[in-house]
């Protein structure tokens, strides 16, 4: 008899959601957490120690497709990356789920439509208290709900902003937002709407991440274990290989083996793809459920920009991101490709340019950074990146990942940015000044910045060239199933959250039936 009817590896946007679905089925479930939980301290809150000492990233050291060592931005912590990101909760569009064709080539469509995907959406939605208001985004896709709370509503220089660009023909939405807010009774609010948000650790556990409203629910229910500190080195099979009948873990420093009749890999793309290359073995001497040769290639992570806008008045704005602007994602009236997404992100601060060299001599000496700071409004521009077979994680000797990739999609990037430019001289904002931030992105070094990798265990509905079935099974495994961003076979150009969990939630029903185990009703959201 097995140790437990399923193991997880990894707790983030699809781990700590699928054991949070799991958890009322009573089935022995074990969680693997590589980190700890993050810890709740006042750093969490310091530009200085989030952004510019990198407090909470990984010492991991990877290397580039030349051999050149970096660090990457990833987080090993209770939550994964959920902890520190913008909660941003959007759906793909419909189109996505389709071929499109792009500048740079063919982003593929998915083996399931987005009407199969539309009900988790809804479940995802709701079980990760997203804040939204249908209707406003011209590219919304149809949704079965509305969603589970209201707009987070925009402080007033973002307000002006939004009514400025509706003034120019443009159509800016409220962007959906995971927080734990209650604007109508704030003495009672979880979230404060603090200007510590996007990229920072909450203090308060107010944000939609996987630890709070995944992995510690789950916990409450005495069928469920999770190990922290405990990396998962190895899967090791049956001699047929048709089977994993074992989870080498090392914790305290040791090793130890745990078993599963089921067993879930979601430990982020890259990582996921690391875990599988590792665990090669006679039946598969090409790394675990790779006869396909897919394992790691196709990673995509967006190709993203974050600007500085400096405006003419002061923006006050605390919490700043409320406003997104899909206008461009499939293209425009003269350009017949996609260009993607624009979004604010969290109000910068004169710490976060401490060392940005770019910001400092450009301004100099007429604008000091804290005058940038109270003058800057800051956007996130994403354009979709393709999966290509050469975008890939890899092993070294060392069993180090060796991650090459070739950015995708420049032009569409580059008009992207044109565009915006072209509003924002309409829309008091200072002349030629859409400044560059680092902060955001993380590294000046592209393979660096993880926060939405995706691909490397594409699924589809052939073995030959995909990893995964539809259910997320692997082709070659049959109790193996990966569930995080690694399924994807294109990745869009919104955020990716809410897809992992919302194919988590899916990926949860079919192992429920699978185990012969009731589904569970939903738990109502809360606020608080």
């Amino acid at each position: 008899m097995s140790d437990y009817d399923v193991i997880v590896i990894g707790s983030g946007a699809g781990g700590g959601t699928l054991v949070r679905h799991l958890a009322p089925s009573g089935k022995r479930i074990l969680l693997l957490e590589r980190g700890d939980w993050l810890p709740r301290e006042p750093q969490n809150w310091l530009a200085r120690d989030v952004f510019v000492d990198n407090r909470y990233v990984s010492a991991d050291t990877w290397y580039d497709g030349d051999g050149k060592p970096f660090q990457p931005q990833v987080h090993y912590c209770v939550g994964g990356a959920t902890k520190l990101y913008g909660a941003a909760l959007y759906r793909l569009r419909k189109e996505d789920f389709g071929e499109l064709r792009h500048h740079d080539g063919i982003s593929p469509a998915w083996p399931i439509d987005y009407d199969q995907m539309e009900p988790y959406y809804t479940r995802a939605e709701q079980l990760y208290q997203v804040h939204g208001a249908r209707g406003e985004d011209p590219t919304e896709p149809p949704a079965s709900a509305p969603y589970p709370f209201p707009a987070v509503s925009h402080e007033p220089r973002i307000q002006q902003l939004a009514d400025d660009l509706a003034a120019a023909g443009r159509q800016p939405f409220h962007a959906p937002c995971g927080v734990m807010l209650a604007e109508d009774d704030m003495p009672h609010s979880a979230c404060v709407r603090c200007s510590t948000c996007d990229g920072f650790p909450c203090l308060v556990h107010a944000k939609s991440d996987a630890e709070v409203l995944g992995v510690r629910p789950a916990l409450e229910h005495p069928n469920v274990t999770m190990h922290t500190n405990a990396r998962a080195v190895r899967l090791e099979t049956n001699d047929a290989g048709s089977a994993v009948t074992g989870v080498v873990v090392e914790r305290d420093g040791a090793r130890e083996t745990h078993t599963a009749d089921l067993v879930v890999v979601s430990c982020g793309a890259a990582n996921s793809a690391k875990l599988l290359l590792a665990s090669a073995s006679d039946a598969h001497p090409n790394g675990l459920a790779n006869g396909s040769d897919q394992v790691g290639r196709n990673y995509m992570f967006h190709n993203c920009v974050a600007v500085l806008a400096l405006s003419k008045e002061p923006n006050p704005t605390v919490f700043q991101k409320t406003l997104g602007l899909n206008d461009f994602y499939f293209g425009t009236d003269d350009v017949d490709y996609p260009l993607g997404n624009i979004q604010m992100v969290g109000k910068s601060s004169a710490e976060m340019y401490r060392g940005e060299k770019p910001i400092q001599t450009k301004l100099a000496p007429e604008w000091t950074l804290e005058k940038v700071a109270h003058h800057a409004v800051d956007f996130w521009l994403s354009t979709e990146d393709l999966p290509l077979p050469g975008n890939r994680v890899s092993l070294r000797d060392d069993g180090n990942i060796t991650l090459a990739y070739t950015a995708t999609n420049d032009v569409p990037k580059k008009r992207l940015l044109h565009e915006l430019k072209s509003l924002l001289k309409h829309l008091g904002m200072q002349h030629d000044h859409l400044l560059p931030r680092h902060a955001y992105l993380k590294n000046d070094i592209p393979v660096a910045g993880c926060a939405h990798q995706a691909g490397t265990c594409r699924f589809g509905a052939d073995p030959a060239d995909s990893v995964l079935d539809t259910d997320c099974r692997a082709h070659e495994v049959d109790n193996l199933y990966v569930v995080d961003t690694s399924f994807f076979p294109s990745i869009g150009a919104v955020n990716p959250a809410l897809t992992a969990m919302a194919n988590a939630v899916r990926v949860g029903d079919h192992l429920l039936e699978r185990m012969g185990a009731p589904h569970a009703a939903p738990e109502p959201a809360h606020v608080g």
